[in-house]
């Protein structure tokens, strides 16, 4: 069959939203629609080169979409990412193979030295990994809880001595607090890659702004009104609720902050009528696992970040 690799069209509501199609059926474990497609591209850092894949048909059935950039954060030079879906309806057919090939040349054509590649942890798709030249490494799971159905942990009567919960919408006038806080807390996340936010604009324009963050449902945890955890939220504006990012500052830690504001995040969730959270984890990062097993969230799926040194010769098979 031949197969077309372009660009997303993102002025083409058809095409974007054939795309969000391919995600959901890939790797329903995400959030993610029309709108938050559109602003992947639009507030992308110039130095991150992003590009969102698409592989159709002659006739224009789409069949996957890869998105492929630079890690421009990484503390270590190089980095690049391409993550590949493919309607697991369609596959076998050659469109992930042609996905990925035309990812890695656009990396290399970027400077990368390095192709990262998130992929789920079944037998088919280890398989296609490997078979492509990539090697396995950290490991993430992806968690879920039934919203609906859950026996959330009783809200607090009473708050510590100086502590205080504000949703985030109360820092629309400087959420700089919060920059500061996810900036710790990425640092110290376990990860293949790493990286480091010092970038206050672009943490605005991809962050701050995203479309789906909820910032009546993320919660900020204040110590003497000082902001040092959060937990942030974002939606699909209809039923699923996502824990984008759970931190707080090094110096805070320990005091059982990030796990106030993810509890108050979640019953406020439920309360607006969200049905199911998603939220991923490394699988090294016990003390979140921990958290998250406290709120009773079970892992429905695992990912192995794969990775591949670019500038050798592609598998022949």
């Amino acid at each position: 069959m031949s197969i077309l690799i372009r660009d997303l069209r993102p002025d083409d509501l058809r095409d974007v939203e054939s795309v969000v199609r391919v995600r959901r059926a890939a790797l329903p474990f995400l959030i993610t629609s029309a709108g938050d497609l559109t602003f992947e591209l639009s507030s992308a850092h110039p130095a991150k080169h992003h590009r969102v894949l698409v592989a159709e048909t002659p006739d224009g059935e789409v069949l996957g979409t890869a998105q492929a950039g630079i890690a421009h954060d990484s503390p270590r030079p190089g980095q690049g990412y391409v993550n590949a879906y493919v309607d697991p309806a369609r596959r076998g057919i050659g469109a992930g193979r042609l996905l990925l090939r035309t990812a890695e040349e656009h990396l290399a054509a970027q400077g990368a030295v390095d192709s990262y590649a998130w992929v789920l942890d079944e037998p088919a798709h280890r398989a296609f990994a490997e078979r492509h030249g990539y090697r396995p490494g950290r490991s993430g799971h992806f968690l879920r809880l039934d919203l609906a159905a859950a026996e959330l942990p009783a809200l607090p009567d009473a708050l510590p001595a100086g502590v205080e919960l504000l949703p985030a919408e109360a820092f629309a006038a400087d959420p700089r607090p919060l920059f500061a806080i996810d900036a710790e807390a990425t640092a110290d996340e376990p990860s293949d890659v790493g990286a480091d936010l010092d970038d206050y604009q672009d943490w605005l324009n991809h962050t701050w702004h995203h479309p789906s963050l909820d910032k009546t449902l993320t919660i900020v945890a204040l110590v003497d009104g000082r902001a040092v955890a959060f937990s942030a939220a974002r939606t699909d504006g209809a039923t699923r609720y996502g824990s984008a990012m759970t931190g707080t500052l090094r110096a805070f830690r320990g005091r059982g902050l990030a796990k106030l504001a993810k509890n108050a995040s979640l019953h406020r969730a439920r309360a607006a009528g969200y049905t199911e959270a998603f939220t991923g984890n490394d699988s090294g990062n016990e003390p979140m696992l921990a958290i998250n097993r406290w709120f009773g969230y079970e892992i429905c799926a695992t990912e192995t970040h794969f990775t591949r040194r670019l500038g050798t010769q592609w598998p022949s098979n």
